[in-house]
């Protein structure tokens, strides 16, 4: 009787402290050899939003070792940010190959002249190459950080992909500020001829002459189409500056939700301008004849600047001889 009397005593303590203990937090030790993620989301109640442990540090924002919002924006990075750069870059090959599979290479309709018409300087030239090729760089090392585990890692194996992402970041992160450099001095050399104007809806409803044989616009330096690359770049890329800044240098962006706020609009703008420029390269090589050399030699045949460019070409023959970027190559 003594026994039972003590067991009735012990199990009234146990009920007692198991309803008077606080509900608003469990004890983990996260510092115990063995813990388990789910051990330590069940101390999470109540308002509590991190499972901590201890620094030494002035940071104390360092000892936070689980933030349950994290798993949110972990599957935006993993599910939806991943579908939409797949789409974007994908989606856009697949359109270029319809509408070549249609519409054929866009032809010199009057045939080559051989006469030649300086349309890009040497510091055009450099300035759109530096600016090309920083940022293709920079656009496969960063869909690497967010496809490449499902895509690549398979195909190459761990050890490659490891090595691969390892150097990509690291050239991602030094490419960006010549990346941003060359987006200056582009603004600067070609601004003010990418001014939209009236003439540019003519060119729209006309289709800027990529959809019909024959059909030529006028225009004039820049068409609306170029325009249109133009001001994607350079707001793109701003953007894209910006919020690479704040991923660079967290402890500008501020919190971490202002940091993960940043890391999704800088992966949905790369997305959008990756597919953008993809037309650019298809529409500047194999998909228009004689539009590679403007950014090759530097001159293009002058019936080609003609039939895309005709306003322009009037305006080069207008100047006095010693201006004119016109030229007739030696016999």
């Amino acid at each position: 009787m003594r026994y039972f009397s003590q067991f009735m005593v012990a199990l009234a303590v146990v009920v007692f402290v198991g309803h008077a203990a606080p509900d608003a937090q469990a004890q983990v030790n996260p510092t115990e050899r063995s813990v388990t993620e789910e051990s330590m989301f069940e101390a999470l109640t109540g308002d509590s939003n991190a499972v901590s442990g201890r620094v030494s540090i002035p940071d104390r924002g360092a000892g936070n070792l689980i933030k349950p919002d994290n798993k949110s924006w972990a599957v935006l990075q993993g599910s939806t940010l991943q579908t939409l750069s797949i789409v974007a870059v994908v989606g856009m090959i697949a359109l270029l190959t319809l509408f070549y599979l249609v519409r054929g290479r866009i032809r010199v309709d009057a045939g080559f002249s051989g006469r030649k018409i300086l349309r890009f300087g040497t510091i055009d030239r450099f300035a759109h190459w530096t600016l090309a090729g920083t940022f293709i760089v920079l656009a496969i090392t960063g869909l690497n950080l967010i496809i490449g585990r499902t895509v690549i890692l398979p195909i190459i194996g761990e050890g490659a992909f490891g090595t691969l992402t390892a150097f990509g970041k690291i050239a991602h992160n030094y490419l960006a500020w010549p990346f941003m450099l060359a987006l200056v001095l582009v603004f600067v050399l070609w601004v003010l001829e990418n001014i939209p104007n009236k003439l540019d809806l003519e060119w729209i409803k006309q289709g800027g002459g990529l959809l019909k044989k024959g059909v030529h616009p006028p225009a004039k330096k820049f068409n609306a189409g170029q325009k249109v690359i133009f001001w994607s770049v350079i707001l793109g890329g701003a953007g894209l500056s910006f919020t690479g800044f704040m991923l660079l240098f967290p402890a500008v962006a501020g919190t971490p939700a202002d940091w993960q706020m940043y890391q999704t609009i800088h992966a949905l703008v790369a997305a959008g301008l990756s597919a953008i420029i993809i037309a650019h390269i298809y529409i500047g090589s194999v998909g228009m004849e004689g539009a590679f050399d403007a950014m090759g030699s530097g001159e293009v045949d002058e019936n080609w600047a003609k039939e895309h460019h005709a306003l322009w070409v009037e305006e080069e023959k207008a100047k006095p001889a010693k201006e004119s970027a016109l030229s007739t190559p030696a016999e």
